[in-house]
């Protein structure tokens, strides 16, 4: 059987910015919530600081980060692959990334018709909260 095809990928840029952050704030998580402004981007958390629940979906996992997006957001984009990337340039975000005047950026691209058959399941964060406490 082949592997799923994954839904959100990472540039190398992005992990060594990742590699940057575990060493203050230990293991990340990110999560996408579609508000406006910069709540439309990937925000980076110490692993457990935002809170998920039913209203959000667990789309991947990048890098050792699980990568988390809005339910109503993920409706938008569940037909698109996420490349995280990073910019320089300050946002006005809670995203630990913000004080070394970077951020992390969203690049997409349509799936086609037979990636949409192999991709790599989703779970809501109570299913995904659940699973982890089974382990």
């Amino acid at each position: 059987m082949n592997d799923p095809i994954k839904r959100v990928l990472l540039t190398q840029e992005a992990a060594q910015v990742i590699d940057t952050l575990r060493q203050t704030h230990g293991e990340l998580m990110f999560h996408q919530s579609g508000g406006c402004c910069d709540g439309s981007q990937p925000m980076c958390f110490p692993k457990g600081e935002f809170r998920v629940g039913g209203s959000d979906v667990w789309v991947g996992n990048i890098y050792g980060c699980d990568f988390f997006m809005n339910q109503d957001q993920f409706e938008y984009w569940k037909h698109t692959q996420l490349l995280i990337d990073i910019t320089k340039g300050r946002g006005a975000s809670f995203s630990l990334e913000i004080p070394l005047g970077l951020r992390f950026i969203v690049k997409s691209r349509l799936f086609t018709d037979q990636e949409l058959e192999k991709l790599e399941p989703t779970y809501t964060g109570e299913d995904y909260l659940e699973k982890q406490t089974e382990r």
